[in-house]
């Protein structure tokens, strides 16, 4: 199970990526997730106009062939909520947010994130 954050989404029509055949590449047959808030937060992103909200509609498009999982606190945080998920589950994380990033780091949380704006790669503490 690998969980795909926001910006993780909206990666392949930033920076022209194939995120799920780079993430094959990484670690094999893998189960992609999406927290709902995630998937929420893309169809807010999407409804302007520009390259931000363009990347977004793309992203809901990825999106909507992973699994969508609820969480128990729906008033908390993403980040906090994509932590608590990758804890509990013991899973990867896709992203390329800095703070979020080095929070999953810091708690022994293997991240996925874009190397050289070019390929994907696996980040451990």
């Amino acid at each position: 199970m690998v969980l795909l954050d926001t910006n993780a989404l909206m990666m392949p029509a930033q920076f022209r990526i194939d995120l799920f055949g780079e993430i094959s590449r990484l670690v094999g047959e893998f189960t992609p997730v999406v927290p709902v808030d995630v998937f929420n937060e893309l169809k807010g992103l999407s409804k302007g106009c520009g390259r931000e909200s363009s990347a977004a509609r793309f992203g809901l498009t990825l999106a909507e062939q992973c699994i969508l999982i609820d969480h128990e606190r729906p008033d908390q945080p993403v980040d906090e909520q994509i932590i608590d998920y990758a804890r509990r589950e013991n899973c990867m994380v896709v992203t390329n947010d800095r703070a979020l990033r080095k929070a999953l780091i810091s708690l022994g949380i293997a991240v996925i994130s874009l190397k050289k704006q070019k390929i994907l790669d696996i980040i451990r503490s």
